[in-house]
């Protein structure tokens, strides 16, 4: 299966770049790109997060909740954007043309890979190893990790969100790295800069 993006990792900057590619996809911003998002959300550091502090959410929301609902979010919002559940990545491949992306379970071709799985160290996803640093804004003894990027991007077609890109571990920080990731794949795409925003009408 080939994919013009594939996100990996279900949790707030996964999801947050899903939705907005998802919403490009509906709203005819871009049109004929295919977008899957491997939705494995073990890992994820909102499993254990309580929210009281991020704005348009209701104080003492889980961030089990936010997990569960934003997969029904983008089922029913954004069905264009297909859904990889029960998968984990184990090898990306930087191909010619793209890259192959490895899972358990599966072997898929994306022309546009986002890594949004977190920092927790040892990073287990074989083909990045050089890519992999210290964490550069948490505490050394937590032993975090991030990837070399610069603004989102490892390199071409490899972009990189949430905690994993170098950001503290804040799901209103997650969210908007991967919505920048986002904008960044759709600005790409139309040689523009380029947002969505809804409006009323």
């Amino acid at each position: 299966m080939k994919f013009d993006v594939l996100i990996i990792g279900g949790g707030a900057a996964g999801m947050s770049c899903a939705l907005i590619l998802g919403s490009a996809l509906q709203n005819n911003i871009i049109a004929n790109k295919k977008v899957g998002l491997l939705t494995h959300q073990k890992a994820s550091h909102l499993n254990s997060a309580l929210l009281n502090n991020v704005l348009g959410v209701v104080p003492g929301t889980s961030g089990q909740q936010i997990l569960t609902e934003g997969i029904l979010h983008l089922e029913e919002q954004y069905p264009e954007i297909e859904q990889l559940a029960k998968e984990k990545v184990k090898e990306i491949i930087h191909l010619t043309e793209g890259f192959s992306v490895i899972t358990n379970k599966n072997t898929y071709e994306a022309e546009n890979v986002v890594l949004a799985t977190g920092y927790t160290s040892p990073f287990r996803i074989k083909g990045l190893e050089e890519e992999v640093i210290p964490h550069k804004k948490a505490k050394a003894s937590k032993d975090r990790i991030q990837l070399k990027n610069e603004d989102h991007l490892v390199k071409p077609g490899l972009y990189v969100a949430g905690s994993l890109a170098g950001w503290r571990s804040q799901f209103s920080i997650a969210c908007g790295s991967g919505a920048s990731v986002a904008t960044d794949i759709l600005s790409f795409w139309k040689g523009e800069h380029t947002k969505v925003h809804d409006k009323l009408l």
